[in-house]
């Protein structure tokens, strides 16, 4: 079991990782599923950690997508309600150096921008949205792009994430991931390198030049 981790720099998914919008999200894409005669729990399966225009091409292919994302994302970008700070995220952030992580989102950056300022999260000085990438998870272009905006290598970076599209995208990259069992349940992240409970199963810390993750309390480890 993989206790620990040495990086130099983590990368982190927002929605389930850093910021609870779980209640959000799942109000906005039932209503959408309403309105188009869609299973909503469908479509919430394959929303959880894609960008919006991905998740309608996959659930109703026949629907503009371009409108419907629109609406999606200026309905989500001015929503406070259901969103909340994770527990010890704040001060994880803070206890990094600016330099030594990102923030890679499938929302764009209206909605990542306003839900960090909310609830007064760190600012990262790198952040990945939806609309600055063409391929979004599983795909690894928006982590890949993170680690060479922050200048590390690949291997170089830990992921921090809660789905599994995201998990497919950092393995992709050749990036080890740590899985937060906050939106899925673990036995659908077990592709993670570990998988944890919460946040606060983790303590990162420097030493020396590089970043020490210990990971507390697993529930899961990926089986190689």
């Amino acid at each position: 079991m993989p206790r620990s981790l040495r990086c130099e720099a983590i990368l982190f998914d927002l929605d389930g990782v850093l910021v609870n919008s779980a209640e959000c999200v799942e109000r906005t894409w039932r209503g959408w599923a309403a309105r188009h005669g869609l299973d909503a729990e469908k479509v919430i399966a394959f929303a959880h950690g894609r960008r919006t225009v991905e998740t309608i091409k996959l659930v109703a292919p026949a629907l503009s997508s371009g409108a419907e994302v629109a609406e999606l994302e200026a309905k989500e970008a001015m929503t406070s309600e259901g969103i909340y700070e994770v527990p010890g995220a704040r001060e994880l952030l803070e206890s990094l150096p600016r330099e030594r992580w990102a923030v890679v989102t499938s929302g764009v950056r209206a909605v990542a921008d306003f839900r960090i300022s909310y609830t007064r999260l760190p600012a990262p000085t790198v952040m990945i949205c939806a609309d600055d990438i063409s391929r979004g998870k599983p795909d690894p272009e928006g982590y890949l792009t993170a680690a060479n905006h922050l200048g590390f290598a690949n291997k170089d970076c830990v992921v921090i994430e809660d789905a599994p599209a995201g998990i497919e995208a950092a393995h992709n990259g050749g990036m080890r991931v740590i899985a937060i069992a906050s939106t899925y349940p673990a036995d659908r992240l077990r592709e993670a390198d570990a998988v944890i409970e919460r946040l606060a199963d983790l303590t990162i810390e420097r030493e020396g030049a590089q970043i020490l993750i210990t990971v507390n309390t697993a529930v899961g480890v990926r089986q190689e």
